[in-house]
């Protein structure tokens, strides 16, 4: 059952029945604006590659954007907090990197990765799991409370006769079998690896032998290990001209696999991320903290998510938004059923999606939100646990870059530019 699901049973469902209810452009160049309020009751919720950057380049845009929101003391004017879907850094680094790119000094907990709201699985923090992706997994995991993790390349060694698909790194002769290797106890997918063939071979494997990938099962066990998964992006934009495979495509690879063999769907326990929720509602308490660690004692009523991909950033967004409209109709009580969150009630009121145009979507691009030729349906790029609300792809406003999205903001709210 993915994060989404368990964190508000039913609402979800509602809220993607629905169109997101703000709708606009971007306001013209040269409007005027009216006096600074002081303190601010908005916040924004940035994505980063697309947005900000494009691979190790700074867009521009941005730095345009940040003279805005930034004052005279090096201090944002508003709260801000960068919610990725990116997962293979360090927090801390990834906040290190934002402020050389930037110029100005950006905290670790105003960066959200795509596994970040992991921490509230506690239940599976003392098992054993293994984990998937690249760069620095064993010190994510570890950072997100997960104390005993074993990597896809510390089975592959443990167990060399499992990963055959390569033929230079078959082993040359038949070695002794492992015995005493503990059990694997779940699996966290971080984010795409490197060797797609290996993760998919050696996590099917964990899954249909309980845990024991060194012995034979007649019957796969079902339901299988808890599997919790983050960033659900099919596509995400770098340097390239065209967007490229993201970790949704491997989660794709690996529930199509294990359906085809199983004759069964691979569950997950939760899924993580932007669209999820779940990722917003903790957006939504990181911004709260900001504000009141700068004195704002206003209440951050209105949330303004700045993106480039309409199945995660538009989706997510306009999701989140249809979520608190029912949440304050129907009360808070769904919204702490699962348990995972213990946040205070919440005091957002809205959150709009903002779309721009220097990454993933194009008006103009294959693949975009804008209706195919013949009135057709464009093509669903969301996770399958979603499913597809066309309404929910639609941005509350399309602005060219992160700088007018900025300017637009700004001007709603009466503030100087």
């Amino acid at each position: 059952m993915a994060a989404l699901r368990g964190c508000a049973p039913g609402l979800w469902r509602r809220a993607a029945c629905a169109a997101a209810g703000f709708r606009g452009r971007g306001p013209g160049r040269g409007y005027a604006v009216g006096p600074a309020q002081s303190p601010p009751t908005f916040g924004f919720l940035l994505d980063i590659d697309g947005v900000l950057v494009r691979g190790h380049r700074v867009i521009p845009a941005a730095l345009k954007a940040f003279r805005r929101l930034v004052n005279a003391q090096g201090q944002l004017r508003v709260p801000v907090v960068f919610v990725t879907n990116a997962g293979n850094i360090l927090q801390h680094c990834k906040a290190q990197e934002l402020s050389a790119l930037l110029g100005f000094k950006v905290e670790p907990d105003q960066v959200i990765l795509s596994h970040s709201p992991m921490k509230l699985f506690s239940q599976y923090h003392g098992k054993r799991m293994l984990v998937s992706g690249q760069g620095p997994l064993v010190e994510n995991a570890q950072e997100l409370g997960f104390k005993n993790v074993v990597s896809v390349d510390e089975l592959r060694v443990a167990f060399p006769v499992l990963d055959m698909v390569d033929l230079q790194r078959r082993p040359k002769t038949t070695p002794l079998p492992r015995n005493g290797f503990p059990t694997i106890e779940g699996v966290l997918l971080l984010g795409e690896p490197v060797r797609w063939e290996t993760s998919l071979q050696l996590i099917i494997d964990v899954l249909l032998s309980n845990g024991n990938p060194g012995t034979g099962v007649a019957t796969a066990p079902y339901p299988h290990l808890p599997v919790l998964a983050s960033n659900m992006d099919l596509l995400w934009m770098a340097e390239a001209r065209m967007p490229r495979f993201g970790h949704g495509t491997f989660l794709l690879c690996l529930e199509t696999i294990y359906r085809k063999v199983t004759g069964r769907e691979l569950q997950y326990k939760g899924l993580m991320g932007k669209p999820s929720i779940l990722t917003y509602q903790y957006a939504e308490e990181l911004i709260r903290q900001q504000a009141e660690r700068r004195g704002w004692a206003a209440p951050i009523q209105r949330l303004y998510a700045v993106g480039d991909n309409p199945m995660s950033d538009v989706y997510g967004a306009n999701l989140f938004h249809q979520y608190l409209q029912m949440a304050k109709r129907e009360g808070a009580e769904e919204l702490r059923a699962s348990g995972l969150w213990k946040q205070r009630p919440s005091a957002a009121q809205s959150c709009a999606s903002i779309l721009v145009c220097t990454g993933v979507y194009s008006p103009t691009a294959l693949g975009s939100t804008e209706p195919v030729q013949g009135g057709e349906e464009p093509p669903f790029h969301g996770h399958r646990d979603f499913g597809f609300s066309p309404g929910l792809m639609e941005a509350s406003h399309v602005v060219n870059d992160v700088d007018e999205a900025v300017q637009l903001v700004l001007h709603k709210e009466g503030w100087a530019l």
